[in-house]
Order: structure tokens, then C-alpha cells, then sequence
């Protein structure tokens, strides 16, 4: 566990109790805020996307390969980012969330921290990222801890593609 002296950040599933009920709060909210940010809003997560409803109701069959790290305020998960499993010596680097009640924090920095530091003990010599052109700030913070564009990996429209040696 690292933290600040209010925030915590933890792998999650772990030994710490805070962290049962997971990420699936906040990857509610991550992926209801990105459609609606698409122009596709829907009511609730049961209408969203197939891939991302099994994301929030059985994250550590989404997520079993992967490490999930929970940013915790207490016994509350505040945010959360995903590190996928190594592929060629690369890992990826999604679900960057903060919950807005507690942003301005440092949270999404303290977790994006943690990721990389993840990734170097796992031996990956680059870590990729995608994001929504429109979340200006989190490419700011990005490019703030040495993320640099790069070619795309994906065809979806709207997408920066950034990555960084470790």
C-alpha cells in the first residue's frame, strides 16, 4: 500500500477490507460519464455496452489477468486505474477514475503513481494509454508524467494515443 496521509492506494482484490465491494462503483461512473461525453448517454449502467457491464458486475473475471489499484479515503474507494498484463513488454494503462467529489486531490497522480511503479516491477519497458481527445486534463497529467502521443492502435474516432518507457 503507498499513500498520503488521507489517501491510500491498494491492489485490489487484497487483503484490506475497504476494498470489497471493488471497483464497480467507480467504473460505473467512468464509463456513464464517457458515453455521455460521446453524445450517447444513457440512463444506467444496464443499458451501457455489453463489454463495459461485464467490466463493473464481475471485474475480477474482466480484470483476472490484470491489477487493479483502488485509491481509498478511509474505508471508501475514491478512485481507480487498471494495469493490464504484459503483452510483448507492454502494458496499458485504462479506467484512469477519479470520483468527482474528491478530485483536486492529487488521486488520479497518486494512482497513475502507482501504475507505473507497478509496471517497472513487472519488468515492462512501455506503458500505452488511449484517451478521449476531450479530457484535456488528463493529458495534461499525461504528458506531465513523460507521456508522449504516438501512433494509434485503434480505430475509434476521438482517441489520443500516448505512451512512455518505464
Amino acid at each position: 500500500m503507498t499513500g498520503r496521509s488521507d489517501i491510500v492506494v491498494v491492489r485490489w482484490p487484497g487483503r484490506h477490507g475497504a476494498t470489497e465491494g471493488g471497483p464497480a462503483r467507480l467504473l460505473t461512473a467512468y464509463h456513464l460519464r464517457t458515453q455521455a461525453e460521446k453524445g450517447e448517454a444513457v440512463a444506467g449502467a444496464a443499458e451501457l455496452p455489453d463489454r463495459y457491464r461485464a467490466e463493473i458486475s464481475d471485474p475480477r473475471t474482466v480484470f483476472h489477468d490484470d491489477v487493479v489499484l483502488l485509491a481509498l479515503s478511509g474505508e471508501t474507494p475514491v478512485g481507480c486505474v487498471v494495469v493490464t498484463a504484459a503483452v510483448e513488454g507492454r502494458s496499458e494503462i485504462k479506467r484512469l477514475w477519479t470520483d468527482p467529489e474528491f478530485r483536486g486531490r492529487g488521486i488520479a497522480s497518486h494512482l497513475m503513481s502507482a501504475a507505473l511503479a507497478h509496471a517497472e516491477q513487472s519488468g515492462v519497458g512501455t506503458v500505452r494509454l488511449s484517451v478521449w481527445k476531450w479530457r484535456t486534463g488528463a493529458i495534461a497529467l499525461y504528458e506531465r508524467l513523460g507521456f508522449g502521443i504516438t501512433e494509434p492502435w485503434d480505430a475509434r474516432d476521438g482517441l489520443v494515443f500516448m505512451e512512455r518507457t518505464v
